[in-house]
């Protein structure tokens, strides 16, 4: 597995924060609400981190080991070429999602929504959150939500060849996302702004456009 795929999944993480602020930061306000002021909120906010990491890595293992198993039984390897040619289709269409030029992906997050209407119910009965180890199940909840981010990190992992690369992808998306998921109240509020930032959501768009063509193309010269 190229270390430039795990790194892409990590700038996914990262310049996509702006997207993960707008869909989680109310929940990962959220979790704090209620601390007693003697307490830190940081312990929270990391057992939330930590139960949406340990999701997108039981989603990118299971990914990345039915694919691979399903290749390894048919020996259709070129059908893992066809797959990572749809990873750079999402990695583009991301692109085009963050630098606001077309919101087509936002069609493909509401594919989720059938499943996670019967998973958000669990996330309201661990609420109130009355000790940090508590946010970590509610963090495992959310890790569930349905994400055009989260759609392109895990079309990655389903070509990482093996559930433990698929594993891995997912973690370095997840860890791309930290900065910002971590950073509550009016931190949060100025990385918000800065991540929405237009020139900045183009300039974030173009890198990942560059790699998702990058990729697409070198897919089209293992074809020929």
């Amino acid at each position: 597995m190229p270390v430039s795929d795990f790194i892409a999944a990590f700038m996914v993480g990262l310049l996509g924060a702006g997207h993960c602020l707008g869909m989680c930061g109310g929940v990962a306000a959220a979790v704090t609400i209620g601390t007693p002021q003697n307490k830190s909120k940081l312990p929270y906010l990391l057992y939330y981190n930590a139960g949406r990491l340990l999701s997108y890595g039981l989603i990118g293992a299971i990914a990345g080991g039915v694919i691979s198993g399903i290749v390894g039984v048919t020996s259709f390897t070129q059908g893992l070429l066809w797959l990572r040619l749809v990873a750079a289709i999402m990695l583009i269409l991301l692109a085009l999602y963050i630098g606001r030029f077309w919101n087509g992906l936002s069609h493909i997050e509401k594919l989720g929504q059938h499943i996670w209407k019967h998973i958000s119910p669990l996330a309201s009965k661990l609420l109130p959150l009355k000790h940090a180890i508590s946010a970590l199940p509610f963090g495992m909840v959310w890790g569930w939500l349905p994400c055009g981010l989260v759609y392109s990190a895990l079309s990655w992992a389903a070509v990482a060849g093996n559930a433990t690369h698929g594993l891995l992808i997912m973690l370095a998306f997840g860890l791309g996302t930290l900065p910002a998921m971590i950073l509550v109240g009016s931190a949060a509020e100025y990385m918000k702004g800065l991540l929405n930032n237009l020139i900045f959501r183009r300039f974030s768009s173009l890198i990942l456009l560059m790699y998702g063509l990058i990729t697409a193309y070198n897919v089209y010269n293992q074809f020929h």
